[in-house]
């Protein structure tokens, strides 16, 4: 009796190695499902996506040859249309006097300035015009601008062609105030006096 108890003793009870052989197993086979089951659901057993992606990968370099294409087409710009020029027209530079000269005191000095004034254009007539028509409010404003000279500023070397440049400012902003256009290219001196 004591031998059948010791035999059933030892069938009931299962040798560590056995166990530790199928979780082994056990964790080998699911560690393939899952591996398979991925690989599935990416598609890698479904026989056109290589296809697929070989169709992507044609149509992406198309895409991109199309692009390059246009890029290059927008780099050039348009083409450029040669068009038949008539002659060229010199401009005629009109030119005109105002009579009156124009006389102002140097500031802080008994010294007189006595200058008269032609304007050049390459516009036209109607410039002129405006010049007669507007003539009392440019001789003021020239005058406004004469008489902020002192006499060291006489004897700069520049000193001329700076107070040219001044009148022409001057007349330009009367003409544009009172015309909307000023039109006046250059304004030079036909008399210069400093007494």
């Amino acid at each position: 009796m004591a031998d059948e108890e010791l035999e059933a003793g030892e069938g009931g009870k299962k040798s560590p190695i056995v166990t530790y052989i199928l979780i082994g197993v056990g964790v080998i086979v699911a560690l393939a499902i899952t591996i398979l089951a991925t690989m599935y659901f990416v598609g890698y057993f479904d026989p056109d996506s290589a296809e697929r992606i070989e169709a992507t990968v044609q149509q992406l370099e198309l895409d991109a040859e199309e692009a390059r294409a246009r890029a290059e087409e927008l780099a050039k710009g348009p083409d450029k249309e040669t068009l038949d020029s008539p002659e060229l027209t010199r401009f005629e530079n009109t030119y005109m006097e105002i009579e009156r000269p124009l006389v102002a005191n140097i500031v802080n000095s008994r010294k007189v300035m006595q200058v008269k004034v032609a304007i050049m254009t390459h516009y036209d007539d109607r410039v002129v015009a405006n010049m007669e028509k507007h003539e009392f409010a440019i001789r003021s404003e020239m005058l406004d601008v004469m008489r902020k000279i002192d006499e060291t500023r006489i004897s700069e070397p520049n000193f001329r062609s700076d107070l040219a440049e001044q009148l022409n400012i001057a007349v330009n902003s009367v003409l544009e105030r009172y015309e909307d256009f000023g039109g006046v290219e250059e304004v030079m001196f036909t008399e210069f006096v400093v007494q």
